[in-house]
């Protein structure tokens, strides 16, 4: 019986065809178009856990460190943010120059920083997003309060110096006063002694018509 020369090669050829089908038939349409792959699915809980943690454990280290190493801590917030402002560097920057008991603190620019980047909050992760606000209303808070206390003081220097003043123009016009009552006295009595010399030199006796003949 003749054998047919195709039949080992053609049955190869056609399983491996077969292979190739089904693998094509498992790919997604815009692999065959040469698109890119779908990018993974991001882990998104621990991606702003990750970041959260980071920025925190950063504000202890500020806060607990020593003078020396805060100042470390806050020039590379710095550098980090001037090199490449990216939203997560800017919330770092923002972060440090809020947090207290440090020299470098700056509340004021801290503000500043949060407010731009509250102003396009799609760059920033949900819980960045909310630790931003939270920090910025603190921030706003300290602000007014430190304003409020700087009106109050000037409102009381104001009214120490109008008393002081008050007190000041009092005490002139009572030692205007003694100054005027002690003129007042003094020629008195030198109309007084006056009065006395006149009197005295009336009352004397007079020398010249006792010694005249009878």
């Amino acid at each position: 019986m003749p054998r047919n020369p195709c039949s080992s090669p053609c049955a190869a050829a056609a399983a491996a065809l077969t292979v190739v089908a089904a693998a094509l038939a498992g790919c997604t349409p815009g692999l065959l178009h040469g698109e890119a792959a779908p990018p993974p699915d991001v882990d998104r809980p621990a991606l702003q856990a990750a970041a959260l943690t980071g920025h925190i454990d950063l504000l202890q280290k500020l806060i607990e460190g020593q003078p020396a190493q805060q100042a470390q801590i806050l020039a590379g917030a710095q550098r980090d943010y001037e090199l490449a402002p990216t939203a997560s560097h800017t919330l770092r920057y923002a972060l440090v120059l809020a947090a207290p008991d440090h020299a470098g603190r700056d509340p004021a620019r801290a503000q500043q920083l949060l407010h731009t980047l509250l102003a396009a909050p799609e760059t920033l992760l949900p819980a960045e997003r909310a630790l931003a606000l939270i920090q910025l209303r603190t921030v706003e808070r300290e602000l007014t309060l430190a304003a409020d206390n700087q009106r109050l003081q000037a409102l009381a220097d104001s009214r120490e110096r109008e008393r002081a003043l008050a007190s000041s123009r009092r005490l002139q016009a009572e030692q205007d006063e003694n100054a005027r009552l002690h003129k007042e006295l003094d020629e008195a009595r030198a109309k007084l002694d006056a009065i006395i010399n006149i009197e005295r030199s009336l009352n004397k006796p007079d020398t010249h018509t006792e010694a005249s003949p009878q």
